[in-house]
């Protein structure tokens, strides 16, 4: 990165352009770094040594196969080329991205020739309907990912490739530091160090990504800022894998992603929102969440999409809403949970048939990954809440206690008309643990056990408390129940097992 050429260059002890200083400082680059080189010919683009790092560049996005003899200084129509190359690999975060013009492209695309991913049927396709079409594993995601966002118009057209094109470049300084052969592992830690250490690619801040979480989840906005949420950094690494003949599997715990590596019994899970760790997969279970599961290509193209149409829910801008998990439904055609999602919203527009018929669909669903089935589609076909209570369960909070109360205050008026509501009284519950008012807590899920006798979240959390309240007669009783609905759908809980560990010691069962 050009950052790191400056901190090599104020670290030189020399002062001044002189020929010796700068022969002295381009002797001093990586000479695997093509941002470096790029950087110094930025610098000094009329001296030998500004065309010895420009044609170093070259040779490294090249690569050993050594197809690119000639220097690229002789190439047709080089000088434009160079300077959006230059621009591209040293861009800064938020910098806008210019779309190239098409001997711009054409240079860069001629030096990415030998990247896999343009192999695939779905790198050639130019249209939306074309995506759709294909297998999962003939998508190349990046291509898909911009198509459904920014259409196929002959002005999309140049700034899709033009991204890929950042992309492509990329991969190119990846493979300058590892080989395309090099086993997984080290393909995997190359990506790492050039996504999070030298990129800088980062989490937003909460007060960012809740209110757009759109903005870090679409490719475009990912790579202009350099900031994502899961989704969005871990699209960024399937496209980069995707360029390196690295196959890495999408995997969607309840809320999250990420991205992993597997061979037989040997799994990396790569988690991007801490700067690809390894973390055990056990850590992304929970009481309610027995397995996890595993998206294709495809799928990831309609969970951005998803993640879209949940902002605007969140904004109640329910229109917009209806159309993103439409769209994304086309990529996921029999997921329950978009379809139950998409039920809510075609309520809250209006259209009650269409609601009804995603939520008959969805009511008796229990995914595969889950422990026991959600209960909100099946308490409105029974009367049991409408729209408005629904509506209440999405509004947002976030880290101001006013806001927590806003929602626990909406939910208390929802009860008090619909008191069979069965999520409007666990989420009430939950707001009160938010607000540190454990005993309040305590007392609603007394009332949420009355009528739901299968839920094994709402017995750990009535467990957790007793415990904290030195009531252990109350938290084994709990904690047995949870265990009884876990082993029933063969899932033993780390969550659980701790939990009996800690009330064996201070009190033995």
């Amino acid at each position: 990165m050009k950052r790191l050429f400056w901190v090599l260059l104020v670290s030189l002890p020399v002062f001044g352009d002189t020929p010796q200083n700068i022969r002295t400082l381009y002797n001093s680059l990586d000479v695997q770094s093509i941002s470096q080189h790029l950087a110094f010919y930025e610098l000094y683009p009329q001296t030998d040594e500004g065309h010895l790092a420009l044609n170093q560049a070259w040779r490294l996005m090249a690569g050993p196969e050594g197809k690119f003899t000639a220097e690229i200084s002789q190439l047709p129509n080089s000088a434009a080329a160079i300077q959006s190359i230059v621009h591209l690999v040293n861009k800064k975060p938020d910098d806008d991205l210019k779309a190239l013009d098409e001997s711009e492209l054409s240079l860069i695309e001629k030096a990415a020739a030998r990247l896999p991913h343009r192999k695939l049927k779905g790198h050639h396709v130019t249209s939306e309907q074309d995506v759709l079409a294909l297998k999962p594993d003939e998508i190349d995601l990046a291509r898909g990912l911009f198509l459904s966002q920014m259409g196929n118009t002959l002005e999309a057209l140049q700034k899709i490739r033009s991204y890929e094109a950042m992309i492509d470049l990329m991969a190119l300084q990846i493979l300058s530091r590892v080989a395309m052969d090099a086993p997984a592992e080290k393909k995997i830690r190359a990506i790492n160090d050039f996504i999070f250490f030298d990129q800088g690619f980062r989490f937003p801040p909460h007060s960012l990504y809740a209110k757009d979480i759109d903005v870090y989840t679409f490719l475009p906005s990912v790579l202009d800022s350099r900031k994502g949420v899961c989704l969005g950094v871990s699209i960024l690494y399937i496209c980069l894998a995707q360029r390196l003949s690295l196959n890495l599997e999408m995997i969607t715990p309840p809320g999250h992603i990420y991205v992993r590596y597997r061979s037989g019994d040997r799994i990396i899970n790569i988690e991007t929102t801490a700067r690809g760790i390894d973390i055990d997969s056990e850590f992304y279970l929970s009481v309610d969440t027995k397995s996890l599961q595993q998206r294709n290509i495809k799928e990831v193209i309609g969970l951005a999409h998803f993640n879209q149409a949940a902002v605007f829910l969140q904004n109640q801008d329910f229109e917009k809403a209806v159309s993103s998990y439409e769209k994304s439904l086309a990529y996921v055609p029999e997921d329950m949970l978009t379809m139950e999602f998409l039920g809510y919203n075609y309520l809250f527009v209006g259209r009650k048939e269409d609601g009804e018929k995603m939520m008959r669909l969805v009511e008796k669903h229990v995914p595969d990954y889950s422990v026991n089935a959600d209960t909100m589609a099946s308490d409105y076909l029974n009367g049991n809440v409408d729209a408005d209570g629904i509506k209440a369960i999405f509004m947002p909070v976030d880290e101001k206690r006013d806001s927590i109360i806003k929602k626990k205050g909406e939910l208390e008026k929802i009860l008090e008309k619909y008191p069979k509501f069965r999520n409007g009284v666990f989420y009430l519950a939950t707001a009160w643990l938010q607000l540190h008012r454990e005993a309040e807590a305590l007392q609603v899920l007394q009332r949420y056990h009355e009528m739901v006798k299968d839920d094994p979240t709402a017995e750990y959390y009535s467990a957790m408390i007793n415990l904290e309240r030195f009531n252990y007669c109350q938290a084994w009783e709990h904690l047995r129940a949870a265990e009884k609905l876990t082993e029933a759908r063969n899932h033993k809980p780390k969550a659980l097992s701790d939990l009996r560990k800690m009330l064996g010691t201070i009190c033995p069962e």
